[in-house]
């Protein structure tokens, strides 16, 4: 049988200067999160199945990598990890004092059914808010999307929110089906609608809320959509959720963050367990959404704790897709290139040693003498080393820095 030894469809290697790249945007993701005053958490990679069951809202079963374990349970990858965090949240933080700020980075794994060029294998970092129901809470979340994409170097970006319950109020108006709402939201999530409306007037929904639907298109926009929006709100709770909105985007001028935002009540949540506002973050050189997130106040539920969330995953491949197309550089560390003859390697560990004590990369290379000079700088080019010395027989170093392309020599107090 033949060996499969490359990575399976979806999965890739990443290494060199775009693992460092990912590692190095993963820190300072994470700085942020801190400075807004949020604790590291992690969760399993795996878990038992029933915490991503079909009642829980996330991914899809069907689109699970399933297994078993020696007792014949059944465990899962996680396919996103707020059910993990929520379940370790109603388990282990039980008497825990709420509001409670929690961040994670993982690995996701979803097994599209339609693979379509989409990754398997996916890196997220996201945080959750716990305990907080309030319109602030709502805020923070969107000031602290906007505050992360700002730190990796991304000033052209679009934060489009909208709110789960003003599509739902006027689903709740049609006197549908449990599936024909399905359609109709699917319909909906293809922005197609003209199939909406052909599809609501062939199941005679009063016109007022078939007029309501083809308004959602204009309903995209800034803060001055609220009051059009008002106009077609069929019910109490569908006002409210404009109302809402509106006292967000207040909060979010206080953040300086407005300019960002657009609002968009034609959103319905990707997950099922969404519950509130939601949002995504867009910006150019990916089709997709980079960041994802939204309220989920009866999620904790599930796993016996009641008490409204928040959060939000940022997913970092497609992040870096996005910078890569922008031409956005993440500054790697400078690493320098210590080239030495065997009969030199006191030396060189000595040179090493002092300055790894001062926070600065050495990496030791033994060469031999029939290494040119030019095949030398040639080398350290290619491994992306910023600085090299070399100790060679009987004579001085020779030290030389790459600076665009250019080589300069210094000497060796200057590193």
């Amino acid at each position: 049988m033949e060996q499969k030894l490359h990575t399976p469809e979806g999965i890739r290697d990443i290494y060199n200067k775009e693992c460092e790249s990912k590692l190095t945007i993963q820190k300072l993701l994470n700085h942020v999160f801190h400075l807004y005053g949020y604790s590291d958490i992690q969760t399993p990679t795996f878990e038992y199945n029933d915490v991503f069951r079909e009642e829980i809202g996330s991914t899809s079963t069907k689109d699970l990598y399933r297994f078993f374990d020696r007792d014949g349970n059944i465990l899962a990858l996680r396919p996103d990890i707020t059910p993990s965090v929520a379940r370790a949240v109603a388990t282990v933080f039980k008497e825990e004092e709420l509001p409670l700020r929690l961040c994670y980075s993982g690995n996701t794994f979803i097994n599209h059914s339609n693979y379509r060029g989409h990754l398997r294998e996916n890196t997220q970092l996201g945080t959750e808010l716990i305990g907080a129901d309030s319109v602030q809470a709502d805020a923070e979340m969107l000031a602290l999307v906007s505050s992360c994409l700002k730190q990796v170097g991304l000033n052209e970006f679009q934060i489009s929110v909208g709110h789960v319950d003003f599509v739902q109020s006027l689903l709740e108006q049609t006197a549908l089906t449990t599936n024909e709402k399905v359609h109709v939201l699917t319909l909906l999530s293809n922005r197609n609608y003209f199939g909406i409306e052909e599809f609501l007037l062939s199941h005679n929904v009063k016109s007022t809320i078939c007029k309501a639907f083809q308004l959602l298109p204009e309903l995209v926009g800034t803060s001055d959509i609220f009051k059009k929006a008002l106009e077609v709100a069929p019910d109490v709770k569908s006002q409210n959720c404009i109302k809402r909105l509106e006292k967000i985007d207040r909060f979010m001028k206080l953040y300086g963050s407005d300019r960002n935002i657009i609002y968009d009540l034609s959103m319905n949540g990707t997950y099922g367990y969404y519950t509130g506002i939601i949002f995504r973050a867009y910006t150019f050189g990916t089709g997709d959404a980079i960041v994802r997130g939204g309220r989920y106040d009866h999620l904790l539920e599930k796993f016996g704790k009641n008490t409204p969330s928040i959060g939000f995953a940022i997913i970092i491949d497609k992040l870096m897709n996005a910078l890569m197309r922008q031409k956005i550089n993440i500054k790697q560390r400078e690493r320098i290139r210590l080239y030495y003859l065997h009969e030199r390697v006191e030396e060189a560990i000595m040179i090493a040693n002092y300055f790894r004590h001062k926070n600065r990369c050495f990496e030791m290379v033994e060469v031999h003498t029939s290494i040119s000079l030019n095949k030398l700088e040639e080398h350290a080019i290619q491994s992306r080393a910023s600085a090299y010395v070399y100790l060679r027989e009987h004579e001085q170093m020779n030290i030389g820095n790459f600076i665009s392309g250019q080589r300069k020599f210094f000497d060796l107090k200057q590193l």
